[in-house]
């Protein structure tokens, strides 16, 4: 696909990005640009992609490529124990981005439904940062397919004996009795405040 078509479209790609908060399929793709064919999707899914807009894991999926971190401004510090004097002052600036990413190409994010892991800090409604091919350690929190099931818990191992704990007494430890996945450990919470 020409530089000068994929120049053209790429406003109409980042406004799909900025909404979706994600990079389109390449059926996605076809219906943005009105395309019938996924072949000339992929085709300009390639354009996206030598232009620096798109990047393709090895596994063939659409990533968004940042347009840069939005660094935000690092004033200070604050006492969360006894109150102290404090002046604001220009100390740096930082990506939340950088921050709280190691891996943006194997990390992805989901939201939290339940309670089971509250006494961990993750309470309904979170977002948690997730980084797929990570080896979990005993009491990592991963997200597991246990069973056929999806799970956010605390993960364990003693030799051959896996158990998934929950961080809320009400819920019980969950031991596979057939399948187990653990599809990435969580590397991060986040929470908005009201």
């Amino acid at each position: 696909m020409p530089k000068s078509k994929i120049d053209e479209r790429t406003p109409a790609l980042r406004a799909f990005i900025r909404r979706t908060g994600r990079a389109p399929t390449l059926t996605e793709l076809c219906t943005l640009f009105s395309v019938r064919s996924k072949n000339t999707a992929s085709l300009m899914a390639k354009g996206f992609v030598r232009a620096g807009v798109l990047t393709q894991t090895a596994t063939g999926r659409l990533v968004a490529v940042p347009r840069g971190p939005q660094p935000l401004r690092l004033l200070g510090s604050v006492a969360a124990g006894f109150p102290s004097p404090a002046e604001e002052a220009l100390l740096d600036t930082m990506s939340l981005d950088n921050y709280l990413i190691n891996k943006p190409d194997s990390t992805f994010m989901l939201r939290v439904e339940g309670d089971s892991m509250q006494e961990a800090g993750i309470l309904p409604g979170d977002v948690v940062l997730v980084e797929r091919g990570r080896a979990a350690r005993n009491g990592d929190i991963v997200i597991a397919c246990v069973d056929g099931e999806w799970t956010l818990k605390y993960y364990f191992k003693n030799g051959a004996d896996v158990s998934l704990e929950p961080a809320n007494k009400r819920y019980s430890t969950i031991r596979p009795q057939r399948t187990l996945t653990v599809e990435g450990v969580v590397c991060s919470v986040i929470r908005k405040l009201a």
